[in-house]
């Protein structure tokens, strides 16, 4: 996936965060971000690489997520190695 492509998912996760009542103040809290923070970050890579970094965490929540835009279910872990500190880490 290309970064541009990583980047409107991860818009598209974050407007599927904001728009869930019970999520979005969890996905506040872990990030730390004000409403006027996440306003002014919204098209920053590394901010969109957390708000998929949160995603990820819950596979329920990639299922809905992916259920609700249409998407593949590999699309947010593709979109996440697409941004910055996506790259896949070789332990060996």
């Amino acid at each position: 996936m290309q970064p541009e492509a990583a980047q409107t998912l991860a818009l598209q996760v974050l407007g599927w965060i904001a728009a869930d009542d019970e999520v979005f103040p969890v996905f506040l809290t872990a990030s730390g971000a004000t409403l006027g923070e996440l306003r002014a970050r919204a098209a920053d890579p590394d901010f969109l690489a957390a708000v998929l970094d949160f995603l990820l965490q819950d596979d329920r929540s990639v299922i809905a997520f992916c259920d609700a835009a249409g998407q593949p279910y590999t699309a947010p872990q593709a979109a996440r190695a697409a941004l910055p500190g996506g790259a896949e880490i070789n332990w060996t």
